[in-house]
């Protein structure tokens, strides 16, 4: 018996589909990976192990998975060449479970961008709205963590800023753990918009808030991009803590400046310094790959200084929570009624709207 064409075709598409999605870069990095930890001081920075390791777990699944379908395939046509004719019913039947997990895995190519298999960087900050914008910038990071913890990801704070009142003033957090998190949430960078009554205050207005979320590709390795040192300019200072006490005996603080462009990082999140200046960086890097990306730069001699026309009114989301409720993303266009559902971390719906925009 031999292959029909159509299995064929099935094999033959798998393997370009991999060729597409460079596995055999992804490949490389993970013996690389593998490498770095048969190293016997691998396990001295505990952190940068846990990471390594997880990266390397995440990349092994993805090209396991892929090479797991090529053989099964590879496997279906070499059966054909010897089996009974009888079995025909059989092997299309295997043949058809192949093609349905290929629809599933071919979803990866909608993440197409050079960052979007990374890790992300988020960033929240209260906009116009005083104590309500403080308010939702904390919902906004409550629902994006809650979002990581049902999508089987982690959620570790960098930095944040409490407001005055209540909420925060800013926040920069990570997510890791998961697939094509930076092409999955790439899409939620913009201002957001909240129109609800106010809980802070005795008439209950009806009050409009704004946040600004920034997402970026976490880029946690120096070797990825260079920076100049005489590019950076690095300033200590004493850490505070909450209620204005300072909670640190040294200057723990740190400030890294990137002078051709004017981004600015600040990072006190009571560690030691040294830590706070590697976090500094990693963070720096990571918005300097967002800008370079954003001007369509060459390299980072190109690039500008931070884009700052995004003003608080050109939310790019709106969530109303009185005197009705919707959630409308102003970009894919895609609504629903269930605004606490949404705010409860359920983005899916909305990154997936987005995705099908591309």
């Amino acid at each position: 018996m031999k292959p029909s064409p159509e299995l064929i075709e099935l094999r033959d598409e798998i393997a370009a589909t991999m060729q597409r999605l460079n596995l055999d870069q992804a490949a490389n990095e993970l013996s690389q990976l593998q490498e770095q930890m048969k190293s016997a001081d691998f396990w001295q920075d505990p952190k940068k192990a846990a990471d390594v390791a997880q990266r390397e777990a995440k990349l092994r699944a993805r090209v396991e998975t892929w090479h797991g379908l090529l053989a099964l395939a590879n496997d279906l046509i070499e059966l054909t060449l010897v089996a009974d004719p009888a079995m025909r019913a059989e092997i299309d039947d295997q043949a058809e479970k192949i093609s349905k997990r290929l629809e599933e895995l071919k979803q990866e190519l909608r993440f197409n961008g050079p960052y979007d298999e990374r890790d992300v960087i988020i960033s929240i900050y209260a906009g116009a709205g005083g104590t309500d914008a403080q308010d939702w910038a904390q919902m906004l990071l409550r629902m994006y963590t809650r979002w990581a913890e049902s999508n089987g990801c982690r959620a570790e704070m960098i930095d944040q800023s409490a407001g005055e009142e209540a909420g925060i003033k800013s926040a920069t957090f990570k997510i890791i753990g998961g697939d094509y998190l930076y092409g999955r949430l790439k899409e939620e960078q913009g201002v957001h918009r909240l129109v609800r009554q106010s809980p802070f205050n005795s008439a209950a207005s009806r009050e409009t808030s704004f946040a600004k979320v920034d997402v970026l590709p976490l880029i946690d390795q120096p070797g990825e991009v260079e920076i100049d040192d005489k590019d950076l300019k690095i300033d200590v200072f004493r850490a505070g803590g909450h209620g204005g006490q300072s909670v640190n005996t040294t200057d723990s603080a740190v400030r890294v400046t990137h002078l051709p462009t004017g981004i600015t990082v600040s990072i006190q999140n009571e560690r030691s310094q040294l830590q706070n200046k590697e976090t500094a960086l990693a963070i720096l890097r990571s918005r300097l790959v967002a800008l370079q990306q954003e001007q369509h730069a060459k390299d980072l001699s190109e690039i500008k200084g931070p884009n700052q026309s995004a003003e608080w009114g050109n939310q790019i989301r709106s969530y109303v929570l009185h005197p009705y409720k919707q959630v409308k993303d102003l970009r894919s266009g895609y609504e629903t009624s269930d605004a606490e559902k949404i705010l409860d971390g359920n983005l899916n719906p909305l990154i997936n709207a987005a995705l099908e925009k591309r």
